[in-house]
């Protein structure tokens, strides 16, 4: 499948970037223009690597395509730094949900950690408000624009510092006022979300939902501790969870698979896992399995019957789009446009949202998808 230059494709005559989609598993801080970075930095004194958005837009695929989790999150530190400052957080959350919604998305999940913006004095609380800020005239832009977009956020606590009880008590704090979930990010391997239980009781007793990062750069031991210990109502990547399966015979297209009792819970349960193709490339996810797309146990989990769902992880560090990942996907195992459909209603029903509006959502999906 061809990819056009505005990063659209067609399936059965359809353009993807047309179809309604939810977005569950993207960084804010992963997420910014080229453009604005080389602006902001300009404006608050950074040095950038390059000068020009699209020699910075390369110089981020070159920097992530590294096969390490690790290195891949060093590029972070540039983006990081440009999101010091409430003008700066409000910009890059505005321009983030425009270009959700240019995307197609017609609900968004925006995770990231507050812990990591206070360099220029601002509190806890006035970075969560920045990016609330941003986000409402974000959705209020696209709504002025004739389309409608709604986007909560996903407050992160660094599973690597101390401060997972305070960040979990900012989110809980910031409930009904843009924060939706709480996650857990940064370096998987070594940090379990055992370590962080206090923070993980406290979200429970408040019945606050959390999805965790697991099964990214470690393996069945870190997805079960997002499960007992974070109680994990989605699994942040999860794709590891493949490791916990035996393909006992393959003839043809049919295929017989013995499951560990992990990956039978996560099945069974409907534990939503949050793929991302591209990334999971990228930071060798999926290294045992292969180095091509088509290596990637997506189609194997989907056909096994997990709700697994598509997201971008990192657009800016990916150079990708939630369309370009749909079409990579269609290309590398054929899917149909009832595929697709699938996903979206796979993550509309994994929405940290009230069951109304869940089926609210689900009912958009399938309008647009009929339509």
């Amino acid at each position: 499948m061809a990819i056009d230059q505005h990063g659209d494709a067609k399936l059965e005559g359809v353009s993807i970037r047309s179809l309604p989609k939810v977005s569950l598993h993207d960084h804010l801080d992963g997420g910014l223009r080229p453009q604005t970075i080389i602006e902001i930095a300009d404006e608050v004194g950074v040095e950038v690597p390059e000068a020009a958005a699209d020699d910075l837009a390369d110089w981020f695929e070159d920097q992530s395509d590294s096969g390490s989790l690790v290195e891949y999150l060093k590029t972070f530190d540039l983006t990081i730094a440009v999101m010091q400052t409430r003008d700066g957080l409000r910009r890059v959350a505005k321009e983030f949900v425009e270009d959700l919604a240019a995307d197609g998305v017609i609900y968004g999940e925006v995770r990231w950690a507050p812990e990591q913006h206070l360099q220029g004095g601002l509190s806890l609380d006035e970075v969560v408000e920045a990016v609330q800020e941003g986000i409402e005239e974000g959705e209020d832009a696209v709504e002025a624009s004739g389309r409608d977009i709604r986007v909560g956020q996903l407050i992160s606590a660094m599973r690597h510092t101390d401060r997972s009880l305070e960040i979990a008590e900012l989110a809980v704090r910031h409930r009904g006022r843009g924060a939706v979930g709480f996650d857990i990010a940064g370096p998987e391997a070594g940090f379990p979300p055992s370590n962080l239980r206090p923070a993980f009781d406290y979200l429970a007793s408040a019945f606050f939902p959390a999805t965790v990062h697991a099964g990214e750069a470690a393996g069945l031991d870190s997805i079960r501790s997002a499960l007992i210990d974070g109680r994990a109502l989605r699994l942040g990547h999860g794709v590891r969870i493949a490791e916990d399966l035996d393909v006992v015979e393959q003839k043809g297209e049919e295929v017989q698979v013995r499951f560990g009792d992990l990956a039978r819970w996560v099945r069974d349960r409907e534990i939503p896992l949050e793929l991302s193709p591209s990334s999971n490339l990228q930071t060798g996810a999926i290294a045992a399995w292969g180095t091509q797309l088509e290596d990637h146990p997506f189609d194997l989990l989907y056909q096994l019957g997990f709700a697994v769902t598509v997201n971008v992880d990192n657009r800016t560090m990916s150079r990708t789009s939630l369309t370009r990942e749909l079409s990579l996907l269609a290309d590398a195992f054929e899917y149909t446009l009832e595929d697709l459909e699938a996903f979206q209603l796979n993550a509309a029903a994994a929405a940290f949202l009230t069951i109304e509006e869940r089926e609210e959502l689900i009912e958009l999906i399938g309008e647009g998808f009929s339509a």
